[in-house]
């Protein structure tokens, strides 16, 4: 699910549930760090607040969380229509203090969805997203995450580095570098130097890639760097960043259509004898059933959970998109230009969000929050940070075409206000998949709500026909 949305008290409502079956509760680890500080900056006036300072209170080397609450917390919150403190952007030499900041942040997202009972917790991640990623993997392993799971890219590298960090040795990511020589850097992290001492025996936890083909998790098997423990099987209509057709079509600004190419062979998948979880239009006990058919260990819901009363996501947007879901209003497109990142994203068709050119065309561009910038080599060999979302100006001069800039869309501002942590003024966007029929069993009018209990009931079949 997106940035901010699928939070701790949601991710332990799941993973609580008695079985079997069972449900596996997933957090967001995508930008934490920007998201525990700006909670942090509320101070009293946000419920999450207590919490992260409480899970900062069990990080197991107690200055360092002491630094990162000195730094970011405020105890009466930021006086109303300010901007939050801006986190730095990362690099691919990050500060003591980013690298701090965030192992704790998912030390602390982990920690709290874990927080009051032993069942098995999941933290999601985009590889595209990769320069925190070797940082964030320690904070959530030193709270004990059961799974890790992992799109947008291809992250072949992360069983390696899993291992690597288990057997509390120094990690490592490559990271691609666009321009020059078109080489890669390596980001290197030694725990035990940036710490000084060793860190606690972990746990390594599973690795589930996201992948769109079963030709892809066949590939994924021979190139991954350590063990693979089964894989997430995402069709286009799920929510969030999709994988682009196999076949392009003429216009790269139309919406993409996938064809028979883009089909998954679940008999490949079931002979590769791992288990396999399926995302996209599959969230309703029917859906369940259709996929354990296909060979699946069972479904992955994001859309169905992300409108719940316990997800992240600002209480008026989701009022507003269950209005229209209910009513057979709501829109969602798979805009093959909006992210930043170059896959096509789905975007909710809302009034006053970022899906509307008007409100696009009249947004001032910013990138303060900096996290889908990637390095590339400058004419004279140093590396700079770029994002197409950013000021068309400053793209420009740092080599960028400025053509690919039109039309880009904020995600990082865009998604932080959807989760109601955003910056004054700044629109939002709103990300889901393309079936919304679940609302028409959950709810009886169009302004009702339900809990990720009720999600988890009706997906399960249970009480319904």
């Amino acid at each position: 699910m997106g940035l901010g949305l699928s939070v701790p008290l949601l991710a332990r409502a799941v993973s609580t549930r008695t079985g079997p079956p069972w449900g596996l509760g997933t957090v967001s680890g995508t930008a934490v760090n920007v998201v525990m500080a700006r909670v942090l900056q509320n101070g009293s006036r946000d419920k999450g607040c207590e919490g992260f300072l409480r899970a900062l209170e069990e990080f197991p080397f107690p200055d360092v969380a002491k630094s990162v609450i000195d730094t970011w917390y405020v105890s009466s919150g930021i006086p109303k229509g300010k901007r939050y403190r801006t986190v730095e952007m990362f690099t691919l030499e990050p500060s003591p203090e980013l690298i701090n900041l965030t192992v704790c942040a998912n030390f602390a997202i982990v920690w709290l969805a874990k927080e009051g009972h032993h069942n098995r917790v999941s933290i999601n991640y985009l590889e595209k997203v990769n320069m925190p990623l070797i940082y964030s993997f320690v904070g959530a392993m030193l709270a004990g995450v059961d799974y890790v799971t992992m799109g947008a890219g291809i992250p072949t590298q992360v069983p390696g580095v899993l291992d690597t960090i288990t057997q509390g040795r120094p990690a490592e990511y490559r990271i691609p570098i666009g321009g020059g020589d078109g080489k890669s850097r390596l980001m290197n992290f030694d725990p035990v130097e940036h710490f000084g001492t060793r860190l606690p025996e972990m746990n390594r936890p599973a690795f589930l890639p996201i992948v769109s083909l079963h030709t892809l998790a066949k590939m994924f098997l021979r190139r991954a760097s350590g063990s693979v423990e089964g894989f997430i099987v995402e069709a286009p209509s799920a929510g969030g960043h999709n994988a682009p057709p196999r076949v392009r079509g003429e216009d790269p600004r139309a919406e993409p259509i996938y064809g028979p190419k883009d089909e998954v062979d679940f008999g490949e998948m079931v002979d590769l004898g791992l288990p396999f979880w399926i995302g996209g239009s599959f969230a309703s006990p029917e859906g369940l059933k259709r996929a354990q058919t296909l060979g699946a260990t069972g479904i992955q819901a994001g859309s169905i959970f992300a409108l719940c009363e316990e997800s992240g996501m600002d209480d008026s947007i989701k009022r507003e998109v269950r209005r229209l879901g209910f009513r057979g209003e709501l829109r969602v497109h798979t805009n093959p230009i909006a992210s930043p990142t170059g896959f096509p994203f789905k975007v909710v068709n809302l009034g006053g969000t970022l899906s509307d050119e008007g409100v696009y065309e009249s947004r001032r561009r910013t990138c303060d929050v900096s996290g889908l910038v990637t390095p590339h080599v400058r004419h004279d060999g140093e590396i700079e940070y770029r994002c197409p979302a950013e000021p068309v100006k400053h793209y420009g001069r740092k080599g960028g075409v400025v053509e690919d800039t039109q039309e880009v869309r904020c995600l990082c501002n865009g998604l932080l206000t959807t989760a109601a942590l955003g910056n004054p003024g700044e629109p939002a966007i709103v990300t889901l998949g393309d079936d919304v029929s679940f609302l028409r069993r959950l709810m009886t009018k169009e302004n009702d709500s339900y809990s990720a209990s009720d999600a988890l009931t009706y997906l399960l079949g249970v009480g319904h026909a």
